[in-house]
């Protein structure tokens, strides 16, 4: 009887990850957590923890195009936010935590 039940023990346990691997995850997410160049999250600047710092979010923003990048600042979105001048315009522009560069219309 031990052995009987040793044996389903061990059978049910060998069984647990092969279950488990079968699981699909889910998720909605349609872009990756970085954005890559020409690639923009259409709902962003979506909010989250972001760890760009402020020297790396100005260089984000400058080789995005825009120039005189001012005002830049993190706000409690997680989203950087500054002024900058592009085109010859002078624009709102935010960058997310997924590296989505936004201006604001």
């Amino acid at each position: 009887m031990k052995k009987l039940t040793f044996s389903l023990i061990v059978m049910c346990l060998a069984a647990a990850p092969a279950l488990a691997q079968s699981e699909t995850p889910k998720t909605s997410q349609t872009t990756p957590a970085l954005s890559t160049s020409g690639e923009t999250n259409p709902g962003a600047p979506v909010a989250g923890k972001n760890s760009f710092t402020e020297g790396q979010a100005k260089s984000r923003l400058e080789d995005a195009g825009f120039k005189d990048v001012t005002a830049l600042k993190l706000d409690d979105q997680g989203v950087w936010r500054a002024t900058a001048n592009k085109d010859g315009k002078t624009v709102n522009v935010s960058l997310d935590f997924q590296g989505n560069v936004v201006v604001a219309k």
